[in-house]
């Protein structure tokens, strides 16, 4: 499945800028009679990967438990469901630490599980519900894009490409490159270093809490698009907002 830019999307993202500016400038108006202040404008739009561009989760779980059975440890969907947004060397030090295996080393099976992961992926990977509308909404004012992921960078690039989206995206931050991931903020605060804006400027996209933290912690506003397992978790009440899907994006959330 691969998005395309047409001329139809061309169109769209242009009335889109066109409301966007009709908008901010009602509600730009409205605070300045009240006395309130003003956030500053929205430049950047940082989103998470796995769960939110591309349906991966269920992706990741099936690598996980066949991996982690080859040394004698068995998942459950629940299991993988409770370290969602986690890095996977995280991940697995926590399942060696909980049940040491014999044989393979905790980095061997990292490699493992993510080389699993890339193969399903660009054989099966599918973009979430709303991706080609949100991304044309948050690009219709001239806002520049970026990833932040707990993933791999070949895997970040492996899902991105498999969806067509990969052109859109002016910086792609991994997790794996920073001292710790999720829920620390430094992935975010790299994307926004490498977009060249300030971090109250950006607008991140999550799916999980360790990574609504991880915005938040990093001074962004953040959109939640938890899925339906997840909805209600504690861990979301950081966020400014929460959707049930891209599509319930709008202008307005822009703030």
């Amino acid at each position: 499945m691969a998005f395309l830019v047409t001329e139809s999307h061309r169109v769209r993202r242009a009335r889109l800028g066109e409301r966007r500016k009709r908008i901010e400038k009602e509600t730009g108006n409205s605070k300045l009679e009240t006395g309130k202040p003003r956030r500053p404008p929205t430049r950047a739009a940082i989103f998470d990967l796995d769960g939110l561009l591309v349906d991966s989760e269920p992706i990741w779980r099936q690598a996980e438990r066949e991996v982690f059975a080859e040394v004698g440890l068995m998942l459950t969907d629940d299991d993988c469901r409770s370290t969602m947004g986690v890095r996977c060397d995280a991940v697995v030090a926590l399942w060696f630490q909980k049940s040491p295996w014999q044989g393979a080393s905790p980095a061997e099976v990292q490699c493992r599980i993510e080389a699993r992961v890339l193969a399903l992926m660009r054989s099966q990977g599918e973009a979430m519900p709303g991706v080609a509308y949100a991304l044309d909404l948050v690009e219709s004012p001239g806002c520049r894009l970026a990833v932040a992921s707990s993933s791999s960078p070949a895997l970040i690039d492996g899902a991105l490409e498999r969806l067509g989206i990969l052109h859109r995206f002016a910086a792609r931050c991994s997790a794996f490159d920073e001292q710790h991931g999720k829920p620390d903020p430094a992935v975010f605060l790299s994307a926004a270093r490498k977009l060249g804006v300030d971090p109250r400027t950006c607008l991140a996209f999550e799916d999980s809490p360790p990574g609504v933290e991880s915005a938040h912690r990093a001074g962004m506003r953040v959109v939640a698009v938890p899925d339906v397992e997840h909805r209600g978790h504690p861990g979301f009440d950081m966020a400014d907002v929460v959707v049930e899907s891209l599509f319930d994006l709008r202008i307005e959330h822009f703030g």
